[in-house]
């Protein structure tokens, strides 16, 4: 097994068609590659074995959470490198194909066999931190429930030493020179000014988190605001957060399903950082909900991740590392199809705006927290779990900084018969009201 590094060097080239963009070093100390790059550490060559019986996505996430394979150096320019020929654009279709009997390939199989070693027939079971297979329809009230905890219910200790004090699980809002706290802060009152808060309104904050944005808006704005969400660790930390702050006769937080919410009116909704786990099979209902949760006049503030739209939309499938490990059953919708999705259930969208940077500029910030607290995030989640975090959360960077994915503010109006929106005449400021 000498110079394990360049036979999976030259085995890689093999399989691409170019050199890797990454250098390794593999188990036997042997590094290939090239010399600037940042290393890709191949600490067990369990690791191939994992790829022999998952190729692509869903083997690599298997050997990283197990920790058999790791990056030095920057791992953002690793995961960029990466990404170049993940998401590269389709093959013309007029190209020609590789055939399984082409000998290159071939002979790559066999390498890859050999380094693997034994035992390679046998599949290894997957990271204790993947969701098992799930049975039954899409989105039911049980199955949500299960997803919701296998992200959120994993430690609220966790969350803070990630998110900081702000206990804010969405994109910030930046300004140069501004910090991560700031940057929330300023989300949620950019959030609290779309809805034209005022004292006495009912908020609806659906998918409330710990608590951050129904706070904001009782304190800051005196709204009467009632929060729910599917996590009992959330719940908890949420209402001791209110009880602490004294605004526990202005806010309720609820572990309830949105769909079963049915004491409206309300004057606004505020959807932050929710409606991507709804799922496209869900998504008018979604909508629909909501809309007979507002008064006629009431305004909702959607904030959701968006994906690109796809040439072929019937083509489009959930990533497999984000679905087996980070958000189960969650699905990103192109922000087109949710704007006409509210427009059909009767909302009139106002406004749209798009923040992609911002999100980026969290993440990272995010990854800084997590890996300043390494040695504390090691006692309070798994290590396998720690590396889930870090590398979605990284790669999920990338992936705003390269426009894969976007996120967007959406604000849509349940205008009423007479066709007032309630919006002032000028864009953008929203405190105003005629």
């Amino acid at each position: 097994m000498a110079d394990a590094a360049s036979r999976l060097t030259t085995l890689a080239e093999n399989l691409l068609g170019a050199p890797p963009p990454l250098r390794i070093r593999a188990w036997d100390g042997s590094e290939a590659g090239p010399p600037d790059a940042p290393v890709l550490v191949v600490r067990h060559r369990r690791a191939l074995r994992r790829l022999l019986w998952k190729p692509g996505e869903l083997g690599l996430a298997r050997a990283w959470v197990a920790g058999e394979l790791d990056v030095e150096g920057d791992l953002y320019e690793a995961l960029d490198r990466l990404s170049r020929l993940l998401w590269a654009p389709p093959r013309d279709v007029d190209a020609p194909s590789r055939s399984v009997l082409d000998p290159t390939l071939r002979a790559a199989a066999r390498d890859l066999l050999r380094l693997s070693g034994p035992r390679v027939w046998l599949p290894l079971p997957p990271p204790a931190e993947e969701v098992r297979r799930r049975q039954g329809p899409l989105h039911t009230r049980v199955r949500d429930r299960q997803a919701i905890s296998h992200h959120y219910d994993v430690g609220n200790d966790f969350y803070e030493l990630v998110l900081g004090p702000s206990m804010v699980y969405s994109c910030g809002y930046w300004e140069d020179g501004g910090t991560l706290e700031d940057a929330q802060r300023d989300k949620l009152d950019l959030v609290c000014r779309k809805l034209a808060l005022k004292e006495g309104d009912r908020l609806l904050d659906v998918g409330c988190g710990w608590g951050s944005m129904a706070i904001h808006a009782a304190k800051e704005y005196g709204a009467q605001v009632t929060g729910v969400t599917l996590s009992r660790e959330q719940a908890a930390y949420a209402r001791k957060r209110i009880a602490e702050e004294g605004l526990t006769d202005r806010i309720e937080v609820r572990i309830q399903d949105y769909r079963d919410v049915k004491d409206g009116p309300y004057d606004a909704i505020s959807s932050i950082g929710m409606a991507e786990h709804v799922g496209s099979l869900r998504y008018r209902q979604y909508a629909d909900v909501l809309y007979g949760l507002l008064r006629p006049g009431g305004r909702l503030l959607n904030h959701q991740i968006a994906r690109r739209p796809e040439r072929d939309e019937a083509a489009y499938r959930v990533d497999d590392f984000i679905d087996a490990y980070v958000f189960p059953d969650g699905e990103l919708a192109p922000v087109g199809r949710t704007a006409s999705i509210l427009e059909e259930a009767g909302f009139e969208v106002r406004d749209v705006e798009a923040i992609r940077e911002h999100y980026a500029r969290t993440l990272r910030a995010w990854v800084t927290n997590l890996e300043s607290g390494w040695k504390t995030a090691l006692r309070r989640v798994s290590p396998g779990r720690a590396r889930v975090w870090r590398l979605y959360m990284a790669a999920s960077a990338v992936a705003f900084e390269r426009n894969r994915i976007g996120v967007n503010q959406v604000l849509a109006v349940k205008t009423p018969e007479a066709g007032g929106s309630g919006l002032p005449p000028r864009a953008r400021s929203w405190t105003e009201r005629p």
